[in-house]
């Protein structure tokens, strides 16, 4: 029996995380954004259900957040769009080539990604963006199913420690490492994972709270995307 393509795997992979309803108190949060009490501006169409990743399914590099933003993706139904993040994140990603428009607003918006998949540990929008324990690790089943079709990336780059905390817990529950203190999460940091190929980049969240506190700022920013350019340039490919 012949296998399907890529890129059909991956669209029913898609289907099957925004289908998903195993988080019972995620899956009802989801819901409360279909009122229009809770849109912003009222009658605004919101996605509102669990947000697959997406991007060039032939990536070397991963970018990893840890959950839809309330009025960001879980508006409009894929990662980073629609919220202060985003805004950072992907005119990062012009500046250095991974896309091919510095601004994005939605799902239509014509954004396209070179060499670069975007996804989130947790796929649905948490109440005070706080997922619980459980609901983190039964979302690593679609994290770790993205990952089996994404079979090029070089370098994993998480986005804030929960994301790093996610992919690492992936990495212990797959046997890659012993701990989770094995890996360190440093801004900048580039963490080989003894049993596997793919680096770890670790960096502080692009929030508006870590760029307006200056935790982080654009100059961190891009001499981060420097550094994933330059692994990148460095690593065989996979």
């Amino acid at each position: 029996m012949q296998t399907p393509p890529i890129d059909k795997l991956h669209s029913l992979l898609s289907d099957e995380i925004a289908s998903c309803v195993k988080c019972e108190r995620l899956a009802e949060y989801c819901a409360t954004f279909r009122d229009p009490v809770t849109q912003k501006p009222p009658g605004t169409h919101y996605w509102a259900k669990p947000v697959p990743g997406f991007g060039d399914i032939t990536a070397g590099l991963l970018i990893i957040g840890l959950a839809p933003g309330a009025q960001g993706a879980n508006r409009t139904g894929r990662p980073f769009t629609g919220d202060a993040a985003g805004e950072v994140l992907y005119r990062a990603l012009h500046r250095h080539g991974f896309s091919n428009r510095p601004d994005v607003a939605g799902r239509s918006d014509g954004l396209e990604l070179r060499n670069v998949y975007i996804t989130n540990a947790v796929k649905c929008v948490p109440p005070k963006n706080r997922p619980t324990g459980p609901e983190k690790r039964l979302c690593l089943d679609w994290l770790e199913m993205e990952l089996r079709l994404l079979k090029h990336v070089r370098v994993v780059l998480a986005m804030g420690k929960d994301a790093f905390d996610s992919y690492t817990n992936l990495l212990k529950r797959q046997g890659k490492i012993r701990r989770k203190g094995d890996l360190k999460f440093v801004h900048g940091q580039v963490s080989e994972v003894p049993k596997d190929d793919r680096l770890l980049v670790s960096t502080y969240h692009f929030s508006r709270y870590n760029l307006n506190t200056r935790v982080l700022t654009e100059e961190m920013v891009e001499v981060l995307f420097q550094q994933v350019k330059r692994i990148l340039a460095t690593q065989p490919e996979r």
